[in-house]
């Protein structure tokens, strides 16, 4: 699939195959710098796989959901993050897979998560990862939220950097930590009402997704 928004772009990625605490024992081998071809329709690697491979399989969706949060950030996206995070993966199980849903559960989990992620959560079906279709259906939602569920599987997530990235992953993954348990507890007696879901969003100057304050 031609990209020609992201022509002469350059970008660093783990390595298929790959695990992911050894990018600080051996980034070489671990890491893939790359560079898009002047007319996005390929690829030359520059630094990396020192053991061999090819880049992360999941190449075509980080490529799809990069185009997107390009514009719809204004520039400011720079990371794609994908991981299998453990507890977001078993409420996959659970939950509706409903974004509005899924969103509220996650927003009741933990105060913090309306302020860091009020645009919710995005959800695709279960595709077969690796595909073209899959980075298409990722980077469609990818237009409306900074966060992105892959059901029975893991997570996108989207920042200006790793860190933020990163943070916002581990925000919904601790707030889902939270729904586990408290299900396997018996489930809720009280939890963040609808009303004060707004006044959080009112005092900390976001506006969070409505369909999820309806649910």
């Amino acid at each position: 699939m031609a990209m020609p928004e992201l022509a002469g772009c350059w970008f660093i990625l783990t390595g298929s195959g790959k695990f992911f605490r050894n990018v600080q024992l051996d980034p070489a081998d671990t890491l893939v710098l790359l560079q898009v071809d002047d007319d996005g329709k390929g690829y030359r690697i520059f630094w990396g796989l020192t053991g061999g491979g090819l880049p992360t399989s999941e190449l075509a969706a980080h490529f799809q959901s990069h185009i997107v949060r390009m514009a719809a950030s204004q520039g400011r996206d720079r990371i794609i993050m994908h991981c299998h995070a453990t507890n977001l993966i078993a409420l996959s199980y659970v939950l509706d897979l409903n974004s509005a849903a899924f969103t509220r559960e996650l927003w009741e989990g933990s105060t913090e998560c309306l302020v860091v992620f009020p645009d919710g959560v995005g959800i695709v079906p279960w595709m077969v990862p690796g595909t073209d279709a899959i980075g298409t259906a990722t980077a469609e939602q990818m237009q409306s939220h900074s966060l992105v569920l892959w059901p029975f599987h893991g997570i996108f997530g989207t920042g200006p950097t790793l860190d933020e990235a990163f943070g916002l992953i581990d925000t919904a993954e601790k707030a889902a930590e939270v729904m586990v348990k408290v299900r396997s507890m018996g489930g809720k007696k009280q939890t963040i009402t609808t009303e004060e879901l707004i006044a959080l969003g009112k005092r900390f100057g976001v506006t969070p997704m409505e369909a999820a304050l309806k649910v």
